[in-house]
């Protein structure tokens, strides 16, 4: 049987599309951990609600405030944001930088319950939408748009399930967050994620479901707030979220051009900590802040009180140079 000569351009289509589908397959694993294996039956069942009894991380955050630098995102146009409480809790100044080298003031609001903080200044950005009300499933993606390391980047992840985050130090408590495991990251960002903190969690359609907190490097693990403790920060700082935003929908194939763009607007920005010790510090001269390095308890322990033994405290990512 013979089989008529395929045209040349269709050998050539083929060849190119073999590359295409090669490249973004490299692109979405580059310098990211490997996955964890799956789950078998997990993968796409709702996540439960927070448990006493989810496994537990202990992070330990210096009683003292440091200056460095964190990720803050846009939750309102009139100049309402939200990054990381450890990373300006404590801070006798924090800005928002919109160029560089020049920021503007930013008053800094706590809500003692959670790793949630709010930002207020003069002006604002085009916020993000918000997507805390939508029901998560194991394996669904996240996107965390920042400044890792204190340069623009991002990285991308799957959803694993819950844990309860012990604080030890600088504001003592115990949290439910969700656990993420990373599945890529910008291209030749290696290392520590630290900067990235206070980073949007971005779903497929743009929209907030968490505030990226901590990572477990060793385990290829990103931690994000939960959505209810978004909804509470809002609420105990009397600030409300735009009643409407638009979100560009994110795949594992453009999240690096979307969160350019996201910079780009300053609908996320840089947030500087200018600490007590540090007044005189000059916004864009000091370090990222650390993304805390928790240390998991064995599978399924309740977590520990902060003043109970027990539980395993972890030393804070290293803080590499911004400068």
């Amino acid at each position: 049987m013979h089989f008529p000569r395929l045209p040349d351009w269709l050998v050539y289509a083929a060849v190119v599309l073999a590359l295409l589908i090669s490249a973004v397959g490299r692109q979405e694993n580059a310098a990211a951990p490997p996955p964890p294996p799956p789950v078998p039956g997990e993968e796409g069942l709702p996540l439960g609600p927070a448990s006493p009894f989810d496994p537990a991380v202990v992070v330990e955050v210096p009683q003292t405030a440091e200056p460095g630098a964190g990720t803050a995102f846009a939750v309102s146009d009139d100049g309402v944001w939200m990054t990381a409480r450890h990373v300006v809790e404590g801070c006798s100044h924090a800005a928002i930088m919109v160029a560089d080298g020049r920021g503007v003031d930013a008053e800094v609001f706590i809500d003692p319950r959670g790793e949630a903080a709010i930002l207020i200044t003069e002006g604002g950005a085009p916020a993000l939408p918000l997507g805390l009300d939508r029901t998560l499933r194991r394996g669904d993606r996240a996107f965390h748009p920042g400044y890792p390391q204190g340069r623009a980047g991002e990285a991308t992840s799957r959803l694993l399930g819950r844990e309860n985050l012990v604080v030890r130090g600088r504001g003592e408590r115990t949290e439910s967050v969700l656990v993420w495991a990373e599945t890529g990251r910008t291209d030749g960002l290696t290392g520590t994620l630290a900067g990235l903190s206070g980073a949007p969690a971005l779903d497929s359609g743009g929209r907030v479901i968490g505030v990226t907190v901590a990572e477990a490097p060793r385990r290829g693990r990103i931690y994000t707030t939960s959505p209810e403790t978004v909804l509470t920060a809002l609420n105990a700082s009397g600030r409300q979220a735009a009643n409407f935003a638009v979100g560009e929908p994110v795949t594992p194939e453009n999240y690096g051009r979307v969160a350019d763009n996201l910079r780009r607007d300053l609908r996320v920005a840089q947030v500087i900590c200018i600490a007590p010790d540090a007044v005189n510090a000059r916004p864009g001269r000091g370090t990222p802040a650390a993304m805390p390095a928790p240390e998991a308890l064995p599978e399924g322990a309740a977590p520990k009180a902060p003043d109970q033994p027990g539980g395993k405290a972890a030393a804070p990512s290293a803080s590499p140079s911004a400068g």
